[in-house]
């Protein structure tokens, strides 16, 4: 089971009634989607961070030899 904390946070009214609006959600689903999305992003931040570091010498073709696609280029299971 996941812990869950109780806050209190002081956010301005009308930016957390835009994002409830947007999200179609509670409040607490509204801040729980921002937290992900937050999370989210510094992941790709980080990422991107990486670009042009990271050698990845993979050969492509060779890799898709045991695989079939579609039209569409998605894996035929």
């Amino acid at each position: 089971m996941t812990e869950h904390r109780k806050i209190t946070a002081f956010i301005p009214a009308d930016l957390l009634a835009r994002a409830q609006a947007n999200s179609g959600a509670s409040l607490t689903e509204t801040l729980k989607i921002a937290l992900d999305e937050y999370n989210r992003g510094e992941w790709y931040r980080q990422a991107l961070d990486l670009a042009g570091k990271v050698n990845l010498d993979l050969d492509l073709v060779a890799l898709r030899k045991d695989r079939e696609f579609d039209e569409g280029g998605k894996v035929v299971d």
